[in-house]
């Protein structure tokens, strides 16, 4: 998007939209030029603004009023300060809290419960943190207990030591030898794995190569496609800071109370801000949505900071959600360095 824009009309529009950021009020041209030190006269500033504007990049909310940026200027903005080198902001700090909160050794569940607070007061924004995996966890091992003749107690057991039981009936007599086979295949092909990854396998093999394997797999398949149907999800997400979203909003953020309503029922109902956030956030390194990037309606208004950590192993995410006027820059370096801590502190416990 940058290479659209002249160097003069990149350095009008990132010194707009930081001026924006910091007065919550349009800018106009003279203003500009004085606040951004640019050794052009007004008139030219005039003109680059019209361009801008008209590219997109800025929209003027009446006419004798300055220019604020759209959500393309913003991520033109964000764009420009990702080509910079960032700085952690009270990474050392940061971390220290994080290990004093989550004692020794640390439980990634007690992290996250205290990165969620530590972000949000860092950043004075609504903060959360996604657990490593896919909220179900890994499996470590499944076993099948003959209750009679043809029920079946199931027991999946997963890397952190949950546990679930499951009695189903599978309509025939089983023997319990064939039941012991059963799970030894069932923990050979898909120990270590996550579990939703498991229910998706098995259900693959059930509907494409069922008449390759014989009866004892095609038995163990069907038991545990029946018991990994219902697997209750683990805490899948932490927030903290709701209340920021009021704050902001007092300050000229220009978000309605409607739309205020809506994403603090979108943050108590966590599941389905966990869906949302699992459909940006796919890999390692700073993710950053703005405005009308949001797929949910509901989030448009905002923007959503996140950073990804990770264990040696696994990866989770750490972030924010605010008004699209935030302070990005303080924000990205906040973000990328509570994930920086959470990484260390989480290697170091294992």
């Amino acid at each position: 998007m940058s290479s659209t824009l002249s160097p003069r009309a990149a350095r009008i529009l990132t010194a707009l939209v930081s001026e924006y950021i910091h007065t919550a009020e349009p800018i106009g041209s003279a203003r500009l030029a004085q606040s951004a030190g640019l050794s052009v006269s007004s008139a030219t500033v005039r003109s680059t603004l019209a361009e801008l504007e008209e590219l997109g990049y800025l929209q003027q909310p009446h006419t004798s009023a300055g220019r604020i940026p759209t959500d393309r200027g913003y991520r033109f903005y964000v764009d420009q300060l990702l080509e910079t080198q960032r700085t952690s902001r009270g990474s050392a700090a940061m971390e220290a809290q994080l290990r004093k909160d989550a004692g020794s050794p640390a439980l990634v569940e007690d992290v996250l419960l205290s990165v969620s607070g530590v972000l949000s007061r860092a950043s004075k924004l609504v903060a959360f943190a996604l657990p490593m995996g896919d909220g179900y966890g890994i499996l470590r091992e499944i076993d099948f207990v003959p209750l009679s003749s043809s029920k079946v107690l199931v027991v999946v057991v997963t890397n952190e030591g949950q546990l679930t039981r499951k009695a189903i009936d599978v309509g025939e007599e089983l023997d319990p030898q064939e039941l012991r086979r059963a799970a030894n295949y069932l923990n050979a092909e898909f120990a270590g794995l996550p579990l939703e990854d498991v229910r998706t396998a098995v259900l693959e093999r059930l509907r494409h190569e069922l008449t390759l394997y014989d009866a004892l797999r095609s038995r163990a398949l069907r038991m545990a496609q029946t018991s990994l149907e219902d697997l209750p999800r683990r805490t899948s997400l932490f927030v903290d800071g709701a209340s920021a979203l009021l704050d902001e909003s007092a300050e000229a953020s220009g978000i309605s109370f409607t739309t205020l309503r809506a994403v603090l029922r979108m943050v108590e109902e966590k599941e389905r801000l966990v869906r949302i956030l699992n459909q940006y956030i796919d890999g390692p390194g700073l993710t950053i949505v703005i405005g009308q990037e949001h797929r949910s309606p509901d989030l448009r208004a905002f923007s959503l900071v996140a950073a990804s950590y990770a264990d040696g192993t696994r990866r989770g995410t750490v972030g924010v959600i605010g008004p699209m006027r935030m302070h990005y820059s303080r924000t990205i370096a906040v973000v990328d360095g509570v994930a920086q801590a959470v990484s260390r502190v989480l290697r170091d416990s294992m």
